[in-house]
């Protein structure tokens, strides 16, 4: 299925029916009162959260959406009904914004979570509401609201707990095929991902964390070179960084240090938050040279860099080093999602104190 982030869609909400002016004709009762009754309310237009979906290529072909209208009222009191509500599924992480004013109405990231789009028009009164003492036979009715009309660009950040940057051909694919049971597109030039892949990576039966895999990035990213930029996008909702360096490359005077201060120049560019998550460095391909050799290559880069993350030097192909990688992760979330929750309950506790 084409990966696609992006889409414009028009949703219509339905029109409110018009209340009724009637009035009550039965034998012996030749001046009977007014019972006209409401009109019944427009349908609204929901975005649903679904799971099961991971790209918004549907709303290419399907772009209206319109909710059916209530209807009018009758004579004997009696309410028009209403229309119904319509959903439109959406994949988690899908952002919605108002094109015509740009306000962003919302986001969906939970399964079954409801976003209202456009709100149906309330539906009139019937001259019941009018009669008095002395008006007993009203003519007046108010009319019917229209429903809600909007044009909206959806936008879908994916959900996923570690990304994996690095430039093309760094092995990112590689390792998402290794650890989980994604199978994106693995090949030996640049530019073989071409959508971002999400993968599952399971440690036991109570732990597993979502791992996406995004284009590679070349220098001139940030400015929109290559295919890069526009989906550095999913990895701002990430909690861990895994930057993948080449200890192979294609290209022998490629320099892996210098390749990792242009992409943390690109980062800057885009997004600075991006330098701030927790990012640690993946060294690829040890595979393809003696391990006393990738060894040594490793430690000469993070002694250049300065770098004081974490490091790891690993096999994607002979599986070496990324269940202990894996692990890891796994336990740097935690850490992480402790911190998150700690952080929450002293701002509550602030809240309430003040």
């Amino acid at each position: 299925m084409k990966f696609v982030d992006e889409a414009s869609i028009s949703v219509a909400a339905g029109n409110g029916g018009n209340g009724s002016a009637s009035f009550r004709r039965e034998k012996y009762v030749p001046f009977g009162g007014p019972d006209g009754g409401d009109g019944g309310r427009g349908g609204s237009v929901y975005l649903e959260g679904d799971s099961g979906l991971n790209t918004l290529v549907d709303f290419r072909h399907l772009r209206k959406y319109k909710a059916p209208n209530g209807q009018p009222g009758s004579g004997r009191n009696m309410t028009g009904k209403s229309g119904e509500d319509i959903f439109v599924r959406v994949p988690l992480g899908t952002i919605v914004t108002d094109e015509e004013f740009g306000d962003v109405l919302g986001e969906v990231t939970q399964p079954g979570e409801r976003l209202l789009v456009a709100k149906g028009g309330k539906g009139g009164l019937g001259n019941v509401h009018f009669k008095s003492s002395t008006n007993r036979a009203p003519r007046q009715t108010v009319p019917a609201e229209p429903g809600e009309a909007r044009q909206l660009r959806l936008e879908l950040k994916v959900l996923a707990d570690v990304g994996l940057l690095g430039f093309p051909n760094a092995g990112k694919s590689t390792l998402i095929t290794a650890v989980s049971a994604a199978r994106p597109k693995v090949a030996d030039y640049p530019f073989t991902t071409l959508y971002p892949n999400l993968g599952v990576v399971r440690i036991d039966i109570e732990r597993s964390f979502v791992i996406a895999d995004i284009p590679g990035l070349i220098e001139g990213a940030a400015e929109g070179t290559g295919l890069g930029i526009q989906f550095l996008k999913h990895l701002q909702r990430t909690r861990l960084l895994l930057h993948l360096v080449d200890l192979a490359p294609l290209a022998l005077d490629v320099d892996p240090v210098a390749q990792v201060r242009q992409l943390e120049e690109e980062m800057r560019k885009f997004d600075a938050g991006l330098l701030e998550k927790p990012r640690w460095l993946v060294f690829s391909k040890a595979d393809l040279m003696p391990p006393e050799e990738a060894r040594a290559k490793a430690e000469d880069a993070v002694a250049e860099l300065g770098w004081t993350a974490p490091w790891y030097v690993v096999s994607s192909v002979a599986h070496s080093g990324t269940r202990e990688l894996m692990d890891q992760v796994s336990d740097e979330l935690d850490r992480i999602a402790e911190d998150e929750a700690q952080a929450r309950a002293e701002q509550e506790a602030g809240l309430q104190t003040s």
